[in-house]
């Protein structure tokens, strides 16, 4: 844990392996199979799909990555520049 002004943190990692479990543990494994299905859920693939993309196996479409950021209620701005012209999405 470290000290920031007075305040103690944790990191997330210490959080789960302390009230989940370690990586690797039954219940931690269940934990994390079940934030793949709900993601993969949320954004229409598989959770095979979300494994691949994770572990960088697998290419991901622009497509994907935006369905995942409207999954996480993120607001994104994307910047593609093709040889000598710039678009922009907003």
């Amino acid at each position: 844990m470290a000290k920031k002004r007075g305040l103690k943190t944790t990191s997330l990692e210490t959080v789960k392996d302390e009230f989940i479990g370690k990586v690797g543990t039954p219940k931690r494994d269940q934990y994390e199979l079940a934030l793949k299905l709900d993601l993969g859920e949320l954004i229409g693939v598989q959770k095979a799909q979300i494994s691949k993309l994770e572990n960088g196996a697998s290419n991901v479409t622009i497509g994907t990555i935006v369905k995942v950021f409207d999954a996480l209620k993120a607001k994104i701005a994307l910047m593609i520049e093709v040889e000598d012209q710039k678009v922009e999405i907003i």
